[in-house]
Order: structure tokens, then C-alpha cells, then sequence
């Protein structure tokens, strides 16, 4: 397993994340903690989950799957464990958003669905618009202090929000955020006009979700070829993505790879990516992953996929005032 730095920060965290979304909702807590620990065997050692992952399952329930794999006891020290506050997690109107009052219950909650004492990086799911960033940073700080928390991240912000809240954190003398995780894909490469150049110079690491676009870029036309059928969302998706598809499967077939590995290849190419996040529901998918580490895309591999998938053309302002 290779490992790098998170963002500017001295962290070592492995270049693959473990996402935890699918556990309660689509995997059972056995199969669960049977992939946390052939995650862990394999070096992986950035774990992701958020309190309101598995919520139809009951409160923050895929938080207790991870903390009573953590309870077994021998794991804890051995990964970094992030998780997120922002959603709605109650009737009341205090139960979601950034507000102090709400940050602090909700990671007072999540560590003990955790069964932890201290959250590695706490990330803000959303920004929000309602809360000022001087309240939402005198949170962040006394959980610092407390040693609840150690690095605090973002979630699906903008590139003015990481702006916004890095210069805000400066005025307070506190280092401010870390990381941010975004939608970003071969398919979905908006974050490239904006947010990737902020990340780079406010020094963010860069956690993608959704790698694989949902699984489109996973093999999804030879899949239904094969008479695997994909939710409606994904169908509508394929459908209007075919002819793309179809070069990409393509030029996937001539390189010799599975196309899930070269799309992990293609973010893991970019060097303001620190880690995408995988979401295996099965161990076979999780032992898949690792192939994405070893395919090296060369200059010619990595035009060829622009030509397949356009990104938005260069960075903003720059791509389209100068």
C-alpha cells in the first residue's frame, strides 16, 4: 500500500479510502467488519463514514457497525477515522446543520456510536449558509482542545466556501481545513475549473466520492450485456452516456484493464488527489480496488481519456479570461 500526506498536514493516510456508506443499507455488519479487517490486512488505513449513513436503519446506525468492529479491540490505533456533521439527525430544529450547539452533540454522539474518544478528521457534510464561519470555528476549536477531534475536513463546498473558511481560520490563528471531498470522476470533472485549484493553494488534500460515477464507470454496458441489470438512476445515466461508454469500455479492453481500474488510475494520476474513496459492498470489490494502484496511465493513456471525457478546459478565471 502506498501512503501520503494528507493535504498539508504530517498524516499518513493510505491513497485508498474506505467508504462506509454501504454498510447496514446494503451489507450486513458481518460483512461489514469481515471487509473493514481485509481492508486493514491490505494497508488501508483511512476509514470514512458520516452519522447519518444507514439512518433508515436507525440513528447513526452504519457509525455502530464501524464502532463495534473498533471494539473488537487491536484496531483503533491503527486507522485514521473520519466521519461528518451536518445532516438532520432528530425531530428538533437544532438536530442538523453547523450551528455550535448542533456540532457539539453531534460529535459527542457519533463518538459514542464510534466507541471511540477522539475522530481523526471531522468533516462538514454541507456547507452552511445560516451559520457564520467565527461560530463554527469556535466549535471546531474546542474539540481540539477537548482532544475529541484532531484535523477538521469539508464535504461537497465550493471553492469560495474553502476560501471563505481557510481565511476566516487564519483570522483565529487555527489551522482551518485539511481536506476536501467532492464528486469527481472521469464523468463528473466540474471540481477541476475551481475547488482543485483552491485545494492545491490553500494546501487541501482532495478525497473524491463517488470514483466510479455510481458504477458507470465500472464496466456498466458489459455488465448488461451480461444481463446484470443497474438501478433506474444508473440506466438513465448509461443511456445517455452510451457513446462515451462505449470508447471508454473500449479503450479499457486495449489497455487490458477492467475500466473501475482505470478510472481510479485516472484520479490517482492527478497529484492534488490524496485518496478516492471506495465504497465495496462484497470483499470482491474490495479486493478489485487494489488493482487501480498499479495501472500507470502514460501521457498518450491520459489524452486519450480526455478526448473521451472532456473536462470543463483548464481553470477559472483563467480558462476563460486570459
Amino acid at each position: 500500500m502506498e501512503y501520503v500526506r494528507l493535504g498539508r498536514t504530517g498524516l499518513q493516510v493510505s491513497r485508498l479510502c474506505l467508504g462506509t456508506m454501504n454498510f447496514g443499507p446494503l451489507t450486513s455488519e458481518a460483512d461489514s467488519h469481515a471487509i473493514m479487517d481485509k481492508a486493514l490486512e491490505l494497508g488501508i488505513n483511512f476509514f470514512d463514514t458520516a452519522d447519518v449513513y444507514g439512518r433508515r436503519q436507525g440513528e447513526g446506525y452504519t457509525e455502530q457497525i464501524v464502532g463495534r468492529w473498533l471494539a473488537k479491540g487491536g484496531r483503533r490505533d491503527r486507522i485514521v477515522l473520519a466521519t461528518k456533521v451536518y445532516n438532520q439527525m432528530g425531530d428538533g430544529p437544532n438536530d442538523r446543520g453547523l450551528s455550535a450547539y448542533h456540532i457539539k452533540r453531534a460529535c459527542e454522539d457519533s463518538l459514542k456510536r464510534l466507541q471511540t474518544d477522539c475522530i481523526d478528521l471531522y468533516q462538514m457534510h454541507h456547507v452552511e449558509r445560516e451559520t457564520p464561519w467565527e461560530e463554527v470555528w469556535q466549535a471546531m476549536e474546542q474539540l481540539v482542545r477537548d482532544g475529541k477531534i484532531l484535523y477538521v475536513g469539508s464535504s461537497n463546498f465550493a471553492a469560495w466556501h474553502v476560501v471563505q473558511a481557510n481565511e476566516s481560520a487564519a483570522r483565529r490563528d487555527f489551522m482551518g481545513l485539511v481536506c476536501e471531498q467532492s464528486k469527481y470522476n472521469l464523468m463528473c470533472r466540474w471540481i477541476e475549473l475551481e475547488v482543485l485549484p483552491a485545494c492545491k493553494a490553500y494546501g487541501l488534500g482532495v478525497i473524491p466520492w463517488s470514483p466510479l460515477a455510481g458504477g458507470c464507470l465500472a464496466g456498466a454496458l458489459q455488465k448488461r450485456s451480461e444481463g446484470r441489470r443497474a438501478g433506474s438512476d444508473m440506466e438513465k445515466t448509461v443511456a445517455s452516456r452510451r457513446g462515451q461508454l462505449e470508447k471508454y469500455e473500449a479503450f479499457c479492453r486495449d489497455l487490458g484493464e477492467e475500466p473501475a481500474n482505470v478510472a481510479l488510475a485516472w484520479l490517482l494520476a492527478n497529484p492534488v488527489v490524496t485518496a478516492p474513496i471506495i465504497g465495496p459492498r462484497t470483499m470482491e470489490q474490495l479486493a478489485g480496488s487494489l488493482r487501480g494502484l498499479e495501472v500507470n496511465l502514460d501521457e498518450a493513456s491520459l489524452k486519450a481519456l480526455d478526448e473521451i471525457w472532456p473536462g470543463p478546459g483548464g481553470e477559472a478565471p483563467e480558462a476563460y479570461a486570459w
